[in-house]
This record gives C-alpha cells, sequence and structure tokens, in this order.
C-alpha cells in the first residue's frame, strides 16, 4: 500500500529509454511464488557492461532467493510516470536498482528456460504508478475476447534484440495472437493516463516479452 507520508515521485521523457529489471523470486507463503521487482530506471540506463556481467545464479544465492529472473534489457514506450509507492536501491553486482514492485507469478511459468512464462495471461502487479503517453505520439494496443485493452508499456530485447521504437507499429504482423485478441496502434488526439487500481496493476506478456498494461476505465 502507499505511504501517505511519503511524496510520489515523477519522471518524464521516458519514451524509448533503456532498463532492466531484476527480479527476485520467492514462495509466497500460500503455494504459489512472489516476485520483488528493482529497475534500474531512474538510477541508470543499465549499461550492457554491468548487465551482461549478471549471473542470475550467483546473485539468487546472495540473496537467499530460489530464482532470479533478469528481464531485460527493456525500453519504455510510455512518455512519463508518476511513483507513489518506491522502495530502496540495492546493489547487484554494481548495478543499481531500486525496488519497484511485487509481481504474483502465475501458475507454471518456468524461468529455467530464460525468457519468460505464459503468454497473453494476465498477472497482477503491486504498485502504484499513474503512466502518460503524451497527445500526438503512436499508442500500441492489446485487445482481449473481452474487449479489455491493455497498452504497451516497455518492449524488451529479451527474445529479439533488433526490436525498435520504429518496427513496433508491425507488431501485430509478429505475433502469434490467441483467438479473439487483436493488435492495435493509433495516435490519441489527448493524453492518454494509465493508472493502476487500489495499488494494483493487471499486465500481460507477448511471446516477445514486451509488456502491457490494462487500461482499467
Amino acid at each position: 500500500m502507499s505511504d501517505p507520508a511519503k511524496p510520489s515521485r515523477h519522471l518524464s521523457g521516458m519514451r524509448d529509454e533503456r532498463y532492466g529489471e531484476v527480479v527476485l523470486i520467492s514462495p509466497d507463503g500460500n503455494g504459489g511464488l512472489k516476485g520483488a521487482v528493482y529497475t534500474t530506471y531512474g538510477l541508470n540506463d543499465c549499461p550492457p557492461d554491468k548487465w551482461n556481467a549478471l549471473d542470475a545464479g550467483a546473485l539468487a544465492a546472495r540473496f537467499g532467493v530460489p530464482v532470479v529472473f533478469l528481464n531485460g534489457p527493456r525500453f519504455w514506450t510510455i512518455d512519463e510516470v508518476t511513483t507513489y509507492n518506491w522502495g530502496g536501491v540495492e546493489q547487484f553486482d554494481g548495478l543499481e536498482a531500486r525496488w519497484a514492485a511485487d509481481v504474483r507469478i502465475p501458475p507454471d511459468v518456468d524461468f529455467s528456460a530464460g525468457a519468460g512464462g505464459k503468454h497473453y495471461v494476465p498477472t497482477t502487479v503491486d504498485r502504484d504508478t499513474e503512466y502518460v503517453l503524451k497527445a500526438g505520439r503512436p499508442v500500441y494496443t492489446l485487445e482481449d475476447p473481452d474487449g479489455r485493452t491493455f497498452v504497451l508499456q516497455a518492449y524488451s530485447h529479451t527474445v529479439d534484440p533488433g526490436l525498435t521504437s520504429d518496427s513496433l507499429a508491425s507488431l501485430g504482423d509478429r505475433l502469434r495472437l490467441p483467438e479473439g485478441w487483436r493488435f492495435r496502434t493509433h495516435t490519441p488526439d489527448e493524453d492518454l493516463h494509465v493508472r493502476t487500481a487500489d495499488n494494483k496493476a493487471t499486465v500481460v506478456q507477448d511471446e516477445l516479452e514486451n509488456t502491457y498494461m490494462l487500461h482499467a476505465r
């Protein structure tokens, strides 16, 4: 839950900025798994030499967790964020990253295979944020069979290191979308605000590990 005594943090100029996430995965006490997500954004640009030198197994041993997942490098597709809850900074073999969220890991996700897990499956993330996508700039979305809209918040180099912001408009030609899903690109006339609900975000990932957040209206 957000701390009302803690001031919010606002960051802008984010679109296409590079970052990485270190996710410390451990049992949640209820037979499932949870992940503590640490992000480099706002501290550094996830330098390739430091990121590539990270050893997930060694980090897991150091932090006393079964698994560490290195999620990145990633690149924002939003323009601004206001964060209402955040944590301290950790050092991961010389790479600084700040606690940003806790994520509930869906069943049957296999991190031993490197990238990812279940694609197009909603996952709950405990965080309190508001994203802004500026008017006149492209917005990329997934729509599920129930008509819910998920807004692309970041694209990933985990699966395809050659993915760029210029190629996002053609993602729909590459993705193996489940029946009833569709990919859309549009340019809003007004700023688009994507806010968490009750300190929780619902996100999905595609098979390229790009992440989309539910736009709850």
